[in-house]
């Protein structure tokens, strides 16, 4: 349990493997957490439950902005258009970079930062790895870096943003993860955002690939992966 007196963290929270170890690094931190996730039309919506039950869980005060009333300004992408077919495969530019929501992170970032003016917290926590940098731009060192300029000059309060896996693979994260104890099973990652994690999608693949990295079976349970080399006991 953090001191009252404790510096507050506001934490970008969407459900999924990275956040939910941000989350819980910034808790190592004694810091206090807020944490902010957003219903922007995605269509693994689902894993704004997932992100929910974490947080009651973890007595951590959470709130969910619903922000679909911009859909409109980002459904060219797979991961808010419905219609369109979700790319499988590996995290490669060429097969995924139909998943880039427009302009998402700084959308998100300049909502979490007003979020930490307004309860004045120093600092605002988000995800970014170093996975990432190949396929999307608003997590690569260079936006970090300037995102942290406008916040430090936007309000009468500087604010942080924090990226503590910038540099990190998303093995890397699991690893940092399971020495904190943690349990993926209060994850969740898939794109598709079905009952289960269909095991094919860019997401999927990257995540069935830490595990395998760290040596660890993954938790979730997933749809069907019968034809998978990151399955485990896979080629």
């Amino acid at each position: 349990m953090t001191q009252s007196n404790a510096p507050s963290s506001v934490v970008i929270y969407s459900g999924g493997m990275d956040s939910f170890t941000v989350l819980h690094r910034a808790l190592h931190e004694s810091r206090q957490v807020h944490a902010l996730s957003f219903d922007y039309g995605q269509r693994h919506a689902c894993e704004l439950e997932v992100a929910a039950r974490v947080c009651r869980k973890l007595k951590v005060p959470h709130q969910v902005v619903d922000i679909r009333a911009i859909h409109g300004l980002i459904d060219n992408s797979a991961l808010t258009d419905s219609d369109r077919k979700l790319p499988t495969g590996d995290y490669q530019e060429e097969n995924l970079s139909a998943t880039v929501v427009p302009n998402r992170n700084m959308i998100l970032l300049s909502l979490a930062i007003a979020k930490a003016v307004n309860i004045g917290a120093t600092r605002v926590d988000y995800g970014a790895h170093g996975g990432d940098h190949v396929l999307y731009p608003d997590c690569r060192p260079d936006f970090v870096e300037k995102m942290n300029a406008v916040a430090a000059i936007a309000n009468f309060q500087e604010v942080e943003i924090h990226t503590p896996y910038l540099h990190a693979s998303k093995a890397d994260i699991l690893a940092d993860g399971l020495r904190m104890g943690l349990d993926y099973s209060d994850t969740w990652t898939c794109y598709l955002g079905e009952r289960l994690a269909c095991g094919h999608c860019g997401s999927c693949r990257e995540r069935l690939a830490a595990f395998a990295a760290n040596g660890v079976t993954d938790p979730l349970a997933y749809a069907d992966l019968r034809h998978s080399s990151l399955a485990p006991g896979g080629a």
